[in-house]
């Protein structure tokens, strides 16, 4: 996978979303929890204990980091559930597809209120290290398991941090549409992937969002509640300015059930949603469908 230009992906003049609007907003939750590193799986060890970033030195069971992976299931997922129905607004769930086999019950609730399912691994492990066959089959693994779960094929891959230079060609070759593995931009763009007879085929390429993520209340220095709605409504206003007067944009923000699902930090995210519903003129929309939306409107380059 060659780097792509360091040139910015402005839009064609004129641009708009569809109703007109400016500014496109991605809501993703993701789903990680039961898929997590665990000895009980065949892992070499357990996951860093969350909110405390210790880990242990060796193989062992860490119960207590278990249950705090499922709080995001039991109590943090229901709370994401209901602001999203509060605000009557889409979300795109990246997850882990093992994640949503262990728990039926939140794969049906998203499938009922018609949101997008993107592939974020069979399990949440990292894939960089796997060779192209082994990469192949994690990624068909976890493609397969979300549409049995959900009936859907999933359009989209997010990975654990890092992949492979092969990972994007892999994502084409096995039905992908876009590919979100990239923090380059505020608008997405067409990547021309070269597959292996030399060819290249354009993907879309949707840039995700770290700094806006709400694991930002975890990673030094931490943000309090107060702060990280703060910081998310001024990357709203910000993008919404620039969309209106330079051009159109969209904005990620990244959410976690163990972490804005806790009680002490689902008002921030409840506070960031009543701020955006002030807004009329923002298209709040699935990633597939923002990715859509874009190569419907951009035609892909020639290779």
């Amino acid at each position: 996978m060659n780097r792509p230009p360091a040139t910015p992906a402005v839009p064609p003049e004129g641009f708009t979303w569809p109703n007109g609007a400016k500014l496109a907003l991605s809501v993703v939750v993701n789903v990680e929890e039961g898929a997590e590193q665990n000895i009980l799986d065949g892992d070499k060890g357990p996951e860093p204990v969350d909110e405390l970033s210790a880990s242990p030195k060796r193989a062992m069971r860490v119960h207590g980091n278990e249950s705090n992976y499922q709080y995001g299931i039991r109590a943090g997922a229901p709370r994401v559930l209901r602001e999203l129905d509060r605000a009557g607004i889409k979300a795109t769930w990246t997850a882990a597809a093992l994640a949503l086999e262990r728990a039926p019950w939140l794969a049906e609730a998203i499938v009922a209120r018609g949101d997008e399912v993107c592939c974020h691994g069979w399990r949440w492990a990292h894939q960089f290290w796997m060779k192209e066959e082994a990469e192949r089959d994690y990624i068909r693994k976890g493609r397969d398991s979300l549409e049995r779960t959900t009936g859907k094929r999933p359009a989209g891959w997010l990975s654990r941090y890092l992949h492979t230079d092969d990972t994007r060609r892999l994502l084409v070759e096995e039905g992908f549409t876009y590919h979100m593995d990239d923090y380059s931009d505020d608008f997405p763009y067409w990547d021309l992937v070269e597959m292996s007879d030399g060819s290249k085929t354009p993907m879309v390429v949707l840039p995700y969002a770290i700094d806006s993520n709400d694991m930002k209340f975890w990673l030094a220095p931490s943000l309090t509640p107060q702060n990280w709605t703060d910081y998310a409504i001024d990357t709203f206003e910000q993008l919404h300015a620039e969309a209106n007067e330079i051009g159109a944009r969209y904005m990620s923000l990244g959410l976690h059930l163990r972490i804005i699902g806790r009680p002490g930090r689902i008002g921030a995210f409840k506070a960031f949603l009543d701020h955006v519903k002030t807004r009329p003129d923002v298209w709040i929309a699935s990633r597939e469908e923002i990715a859509a939306a874009f190569a419907a409107a951009v035609p892909p380059p020639s290779a």
